[in-house]
């Protein structure tokens, strides 16, 4: 095959694949500089394969240095030799020699076919893979090709590619045959050894997303914003709109009128359902309108609730089954809308509850009143008990101390008498004092005397005159003037120990 023809088949070939000249030229440029080191051991000449893109006449180029003496023939080239090539040439210049051989062309054409073929398929495939990845996120329209029967992948035809749809990301409701053309969501695309791996799908929430912007020019203008989108896919979805200029129904212009929007859309989807809610930035007022088209009377939100943010939905009687749906669809499905999690109650269960937390509270607070007043009780009656143990304890350290005071007078020796030589003899008093407590004393009846000094002390208390008895003192064992009745009194308690010693000694 001639130069020109090869070039007329490269350009044909570019044109059939849709691809670059410019990158199909330089796969074939590396595939003969492959062939050409394996025909000819280039290794040292480090060659380069160029091809004009006008002709397609492909050559063989080395680098020499310019040299006055060559050493190294093939790295280095003599000035005469170089100005052949370059007239301009000087020493020390690098200038690009020509080696091509003269069959180059047909061992390159044979070496380099299978090359160039793979190269063609790699740009084939960058191509693709560039041109879908731009797509990620939009709708495209397939072919179906068939449907596994083990997996139920079905596969589609994209054009220059070919998309796979899992089984789980299939409508449960629809049914699949070869050529029949559908509407496809790009949600992921992948690049493998085979090509890019384009996975396709039509149960994405973003797939209502795009029909709606396809479907409502105020939402592909930017004067509609999609807030939210809630899907159960082949059954029903909730979108929550919401509308950035005033005077603007944002509910209004994605259903259409006549509902002729939003009906386009459920028949793009097999007959699946769409609810259209307006969003406000008041969270109880969202949790109200997703539940549409249920009326709902109050919502209390409890955002610190243990099981997460809860919002309590109180709705007419009426309209309890309404709110809840069919197998609890419409809550669920608001639920995923709005973030919260959603208690629906009817109003007289509402009543009924609020009741009986009433009454839960008011026998809670009374219980707690009982063990607070309980605990006062306890507490002033450890109080008083308190108090009682300290005043006996400060009168048993009183008794102590005095009983105490009164072994250390007992045990203290009585001084004996000191007389001077001239001293005259102890007054009568004196043996009178000391006949007055002899024993014979104490063996009178223990009655009268208690009579005798009960009786003074009594008319003293009452403010009568005191007897004699309180006027008599004598003095003690140390010489101390004390009074009578306490003197006899201690010589009783002695003679009394005294006895019990002597009994003990026998």
């Amino acid at each position: 095959m001639r130069t020109s023809e090869f070039m007329m088949a490269l350009n044909a070939l570019c044109h059939e694949r849709d691809l670059s000249k410019e990158v199909v030229i330089q796969a074939v440029e590396r595939a003969l500089l492959t062939a050409y080191k394996r025909d000819y051991g280039g290794k040292a000449y480090n060659p380069v394969v160029k091809i004009d893109p006008a002709t397609g006449d492909a050559r063989v180029y080395v680098d020499k240095e310019v040299v006055d003496d060559v050493m190294h023939p093939h790295t280095e080239i003599s000035l005469e030799e170089a100005r052949k090539f370059d007239p301009n040439a000087q020493i020390g210049d690098v200038i690009k020699v020509e080696i091509t051989p003269k069959d180059f062309g047909r061992i390159a054409a044979q070496t380099a076919k299978q090359v160039i073929m793979q190269a063609i398929r790699e740009a084939e495939r960058d191509k693709v893979y560039a041109d879908f990845s731009s797509r990620e996120g939009e709708i495209v329209v397939g072919t179906v090709q068939g449907v596994d029967a083990k997996t139920g992948t079905v596969r589609l035809s994209l054009g220059r590619a070919e998309a796979v749809m899992p089984r789980q990301e299939q409508i449960p409701t629809e049914r699949y045959r070869p050529g029949q053309r559908v509407r496809v969501y790009v949600y992921e695309v992948k690049k493998s050894q085979r090509g890019p791996q384009i996975y396709v799908s039509r149960t994405h929430r973003d797939m209502l997303r795009r029909l709606l912007e396809l479907e409502v020019p105020e939402i592909a203008n930017g004067t509609v914003i999609i807030k939210g989108i809630a899907r159960e896919p082949g059954a029903r979805s909730k979108v929550a709109v919401w509308a950035t200029q005033e005077g603007v129904d944002p509910v209004g212009a994605c259903v259409g009128m006549k509902g002729i929007r939003n009906q386009s859309i459920v028949n793009e989807l097999n007959g699946e359902k769409i609810d259209v809610v307006e969003w406000s930035p008041d969270e109880a007022v969202f949790v109200a309108n997703a539940l549409s088209p249920a009326k709902v009377a109050h919502v209390f939100l409890d955002p610190d609730h243990p099981e997460g943010k809860t919002a309590l939905v109180i709705v007419p009687d009426n309209q309890l089954s309404l709110a809840i749906g069919k197998g609890g669809q419409n809550a669920r499905l608001a639920a995923k809308l709005t973030g919260w999690r959603i208690d629906i109650k009817s109003a007289s269960e509402a009543a009924d509850e609020a009741l009986r937390r009433a009454e839960m509270e008011a026998q809670r607070r009374l219980k707690e009143e009982q063990e607070r007043l309980e605990r006062e009780r306890k507490i002033e009656e450890a109080r008083r008990l308190l108090e009682e143990a300290q005043k006996a304890l400060t009168e048993e350290e009183e008794e102590t101390a005095i009983a105490a005071e009164l072994e250390t007078v007992e045990a203290e020796p009585e001084p004996e008498p000191v007389m001077a030589a001239s001293e005259p003899p102890a007054p009568e008093t004196a043996a009178v004092e000391e006949d007055f407590f002899e024993e014979d004393f104490f063996d009178e009846e223990e009655e009268e005397e208690e009579d005798f000094f009960e009786k003074p002390k009594q008319a003293k208390a009452q403010g009568e005159k005191p007897s004699l008895a309180d006027l008599f003192y004598t003095l003690d064992k140390r010489g101390q003037q004390v009074e009578l009745e306490d003197e006899i009194r201690k010589r009783r308690k002695e003679r009394k120990s005294s006895k019990k010693r002597k009994k003990k000694g026998r």
